[in-house]
């Protein structure tokens, strides 16, 4: 019963926005929306941006619907632009508010979370630390990340299919090339520094 309120609320947040900003929503309209009293939505939430933070944990991160390998990383990124996409008037009234870490957060949480279990399996039967490895997902995680907070920025104008083809070519071999260089078997402590 818990789920169900919190997952109406979430809908009638989303429904409102697609008719004005978050600044102009209240508690009071959600709760309207939601033909439920105001108690019942701060059984539930402290205030609108727990609620936020709740649909970004809660409900878009089944995008990723398990596509954490290298065969299908590209799949997984996929689901978050179309998660974007599918809920536009959300993602963008987040973007554009003051509290825009919420959708920050959560795609540095889904892209982290999709790196780790590409690079864990191309690590296998490798010696590589495990700071090593979350210095690789870090890295990586920060320029697509970067990526898709400069889509929405610019109106989600590109095909996300696209954009997910021309960064496949762009990192093509590049997470096993990475884990090579740190492969600590030949270079103690990390990668051998560059010559010359």
């Amino acid at each position: 019963m818990t789920q169900m309120t919190k997952r109406a609320l979430a809908a009638s947040l989303k429904k409102l926005l697609s008719q004005k900003t978050l600044d102009k929503i209240t508690v009071i309209d959600i709760a309207e929306d939601c033909e439920v009293n105001r108690q019942t939505f701060y059984y539930h939430f402290k205030d609108i941006y727990d609620l936020i933070d709740w649909i970004y944990t809660h409900e878009a991160s089944k995008a990723l619907n398990g596509n954490k390998t290298y065969e299908t990383w590209q799949q997984g990124f996929l689901h978050i632009f179309e998660y974007i996409q599918s809920n536009r008037n959300f993602v963008l009234n987040t973007y554009h508010s003051v509290n825009r870490e919420h959708l920050e957060r959560y795609l540095h949480q889904e892209t982290h979370a999709l790196l780790i279990g590409v690079i864990e399996e191309k690590a296998a039967g490798r010696s590589v630390r495990e700071d090593d490895k979350a210095f690789i997902a870090h890295f990586y995680k920060f320029a697509f990340v970067g990526l898709i907070l400069d889509w929405i920025g610019r109106g989600m104008r590109e095909e996300p299919l696209a954009i997910v083809k021309r960064l496949s070519v762009l990192i093509h071999g590049d997470f096993a090339g990475a884990l090579e260089r740190f492969e600590s078997g030949a270079h103690p402590g990390g990668p051998r520094p560059p010559s010359g």
